[in-house]
């Protein structure tokens, strides 16, 4: 008997402990950044500055993210970064180029190839439509710190 309530007791210890592993895994932040797809544009705030740096995401690991500033590729620890806002790259084509032609004559006519004046005409329009970029999310924000306590000494 007193076998079995060993194993239970291990058995609840076990499940506690995986749930504590999924719980810490779950809560890293900076999970969601090394997540994130190469040239994704970001936009990095770092520690006591108040510009934020834009970037194009290049790799990222435990200790810092490489990035591309005006083509120069650099790394920026993990520690001097407060935020991180990522827009990931648009999907479809930014610019689309719709054409329209209209065919004007007589009715019962087909209009001429050549489009000789006084006969039938036909007229052509081309519009561009510029898509736009979607807005940034927040991906990555420092967990506070843990302040000491002076009065515990």
């Amino acid at each position: 008997m007193r076998f079995g309530s060993i194993v239970s007791g291990m058995r609840a210890a076990l499940v506690l402990l995986l749930t504590v592993a999924a719980l810490f895994a779950a809560n890293d932040p900076w999970g969601k950044v090394k997540d994130l797809k190469t040239g994704s544009e970001l936009r990095i705030f770092r520690k006591g500055s108040m510009k934020p740096v834009m970037a194009v995401l290049d790799q990222a690991n435990d200790d810092n993210i490489v990035v591309v500033v005006k083509n120069e590729e650099i790394a920026i620890q993990r520690d001097d970064i407060d935020r991180i806002d990522c827009r990931s790259k648009p999907t479809g084509p930014a610019v689309t180029k719709q054409i329209t032609t209209e065919d004007h004559g007589p009715e019962g006519q087909r209009p001429s190839p050549l489009g000789h004046p006084g006969g039938p005409s036909s007229s052509t329009n081309t519009s561009y439509s510029f898509g736009s970029k979607p807005d940034f999310q927040t991906v990555y924000r420092r967990p506070p710190s843990l302040k000491k306590d002076d009065s515990a000494k």
